[in-house]
């Protein structure tokens, strides 16, 4: 994709050093033509990447690298939040522990830690599973409008869709997911959402063991471990006001 590959190269153009650059400096740096290179940054300012400045022949970068760079500092900053949390839920449950954020109809699995036992999993970091049939799934699906899910099962089988729905309606506001053997048989999962400064949910975590029960202090220390990631990034607990 010649056209991306410039565009990108366009961006890194722009310094500290040098914030600002005219059509006829960009053209220099990339090694093309002035027209080919107007092409080029006329896409990035009509995006937003881009600001005309002054007289309008010069530029900086423009409000939409700011965004894009705010979603890589957040997704840092949720792992660097997560690590710890997730490691004494593991240690104080010796279930395996998970971090995953919702892609698409996926979810995509960010950290995991595994238990003693040892247990081979089919679930490891970059892992993209069905949401619908996982814990953190439909703790992240529950905050989506009906008909963004009736979207997202259109092309499910009826009986199947129906069963998400009842499920979706069921986890709503719920402070965690229980989830047993709906991917691998004998798996159990207890899921929590994630919550940042905004009160929105930005992820999920969940404990996973290959077990017949869920037992109640399971539940309560993945409540907490969630709490204590939402509270380091920002959120404000409204029982501790």
């Amino acid at each position: 994709m010649p056209g991306l590959v410039r565009g990108l190269s366009v961006l890194q153009i722009f310094t500290p050093q040098t914030p600002e650059q005219t059509l006829s400096q960009l053209a220099k740096a990339l090694g093309v033509t002035r027209s080919a290179a107007f092409r080029t940054v006329h896409t990035l300012v009509q995006e937003g990447f881009l600001l005309p400045v002054r007289d309008g022949h010069h530029f900086r970068l423009g409000p939409a690298v700011l965004r894009l760079s705010h979603g890589y500092l957040a997704s840092r900053e949720l792992l660097e939040v997560s690590q710890t949390p997730l490691e004494v839920l593991r240690d104080r449950t010796d279930w395996s522990t998970q971090l995953g954020v919702l892609d698409g109809r996926y979810i995509l699995y960010l950290m995991r830690f595994p238990a003693s036992d040892g247990m081979a999993s089919l679930v490891h970091v970059g892992s993209r599973l069905p949401a619908t049939r996982t814990a953190m799934g439909r703790v992240l699906l529950a905050q989506k409008s009906q008909d963004d899910m009736r979207k997202l099962l259109a092309d499910q089988p009826r009986a199947e869709a129906r069963a998400v729905l009842q499920s979706w309606a069921a986890d709503q506001g719920a402070e965690r997911v229980v989830h047993e053997g709906r991917f691998e048989s004998g798996l159990c999962s207890v899921a929590a959402p994630v919550f940042d400064m905004s009160d929105a949910i930005v992820a999920a975590i969940s404990a996973t063991k290959m077990t017949d029960t869920v037992l109640e202090h399971v539940e309560a220390e993945v409540i907490r471990a969630a709490k204590t990631i939402s509270r380091g990034l920002g959120w404000k607990d409204p029982e501790a006001s």
